[in-house]
């Protein structure tokens, strides 16, 4: 899964329609380091730089780029709040969850083009999105039992 660098940054701000700030980059810089982060985490990882930055305005930022479309929520079970990875356009992949300490990772989707998934019925609705996670028990987990 690509992400981008952080000279990459601007430009997928600007192509999104949305200003460029300070702010912006730095979240995408720390879903880049740290994919599959809440915004609780985005905001530690960012303040040690920008130590005016607020929670508020972390959770602000990271729905503005939802809404663009450069950063995808994810909402996972036993996951205490929604996580958040940069969107690349060409990535069509499902997360893997450890059930015991919640460690996330992508799995490449095993066939097909987003949606891989197909309904057996749709209802009439046109679908814009298939998720699966798979719920697992991590090596180091599985050693510590």
């Amino acid at each position: 899964m690509s992400t981008p660098t952080t000279l990459e940054a601007p430009e997928r701000l600007r192509a999104a329609g949305l200003r460029v700030t300070v702010q912006r980059v730095a979240v995408l810089d720390a879903l880049r380091a740290h994919p599959h982060a809440s915004a609780e985490a985005v905001h530690s990882s960012i303040r040690t730089t920008l130590g005016g930055v607020a929670l508020p305005t972390v959770h602000g930022i990271l729905g503005d780029l939802t809404g663009a479309g450069v950063v995808r929520r994810v909402s996972l079970p036993d996951a205490g709040s929604a996580l958040y990875e940069v969107q690349d356009e060409f990535d069509n992949h499902h997360h893997l969850q450890c059930v015991e300490c919640g460690r996330v990772e992508d799995v490449a989707c095993a066939v097909g083009e987003a949606p891989c998934l197909h309904p057996s019925h749709d209802h009439g609705m046109r679908i814009l999105e298939a998720s699966v996670t798979y719920r697992a028990i991590c090596s180091d987990c599985e050693r510590n039992k």
